[in-house]
């Protein structure tokens, strides 16, 4: 039989993506998914899933989870300008539940970060190791915080820098409420990007879980061509025209951008993001664990698209 394994965070954007990666494995591993409240029929359960009620901020309730867990998969987080959360879940939940997986003897703990860890860039085809922590934001620092955990603990933490797809309700959108923001198009110059598709991502965190040759320590995870920065904005202005079928006209640049909406609170973090090399190199997950990339972003993107444009119309 194989290993008895526990999902954090099933009910959200990646997690439940890894809890159906699980469910639709060749040989599914037992699952149980921890959750704060009882299961409704929308959560990815199939016969060998079941559901533990706790929360992070309930080391009670999270010992009782890992009872006969064998690993650990811990995509739970909060995002968002509430510090106090952010340290209670991220910091504080994640050395509660690391501890509680250690007392239970699970064997291999892999964990979901951030490559925002390291800060703002120029980031150019940085490899793992060669970076500093420094965390600009609550959710970051204590997301930081939360990693030191788990790699004490002998875990393998890995570090996505954009994630999109369906369910993505943060990255795509936040670029297209930036551009119509704008009068025009924005060109954000020659900056390069790391994205991974979530489906791809999900098979990374499933695949460290269960491969023999996870090490230790952090990974980087990310499609292995960087994404100009121009491919994505040109996805999200699509998205942002698909209904009047109408161009823009020229574009602005980011400096242009920047002195127009200089009173937008959101857009400065966009910006500074979208201008500058945000690129991460790292083949492990592909060469070694054995997990596919998935297409590039132009072709995965394309895939979700009829998802991005029901939220966006309903928004």
């Amino acid at each position: 039989m194989g290993p008895h394994v526990l999902i954090t965070g099933a009910t959200g954007f990646i997690g439940g993506r890894v809890a159906a990666a699980a469910a639709a494995a060749k040989e599914p591993p037992r699952v149980r998914l921890l959750a704060r409240r009882p299961p409704t029929g929308g959560e990815q359960e199939g016969p060998e899933t079941g559901t533990a009620l706790g929360d992070l901020r309930d080391p009670d309730s999270l010992r009782r989870a890992c009872e006969g867990i064998d690993v650990l998969i811990h995509c739970a987080s909060a995002i968002g300008g509430d510090a106090e959360l952010a340290r209670a879940v991220n910091d504080e939940g994640t050395r509660a539940l690391v501890d509680a997986a250690v007392a239970a003897g699970v064997t291999r703990i892999v964990s979901l970060s951030t490559a925002s860890v390291h800060g703002r860039g120029p980031f150019r085809a940085a490899a793992p190791g060669t970076l500093p922590l420094a965390p600009g934001s609550a959710t970051s620092r204590t997301r930081a915080a939360g990693e030191r955990h788990v790699l004490d603990a002998g875990g393998t933490v890995l570090r996505p820098h954009l994630v999109y797809g369906t369910g993505d309700r943060q990255l795509i959108p936040g670029v297209v409420r930036l551009l119509a923001a704008l009068p025009a198009p924005l060109d954000g110059g020659a900056s390069l990007h790391s994205l991974i598709d979530v489906d791809s991502l999900a098979g990374v965190l499933l695949g460290a879980a269960l491969s023999s040759a996870t090490e230790p320590g952090p990974y980087y995870v990310q499609h292995p061509e960087p994404v100009p920065v121009g491919e994505l904005l040109a996805a999200a202005e699509d998205l942002l025209t698909h209904r009047s079928g109408r161009s823009r006209g020229p574009a602005v640049d980011i400096a242009a951008a920047r002195a127009l909406l200089a009173e937008v609170p959101f857009a400065r973090h966009h910006l500074d993001m979208l201008a500058t090399d945000h690129w991460f190199a790292d083949d492990r997950p592909w060469r070694e664990l054995g997990c596919d990339p998935g297409p590039g972003f132009t072709a995965g993107f394309a895939d979700h698209v009829p998802w991005y444009r029901g939220l966006l119309d309903h928004s």
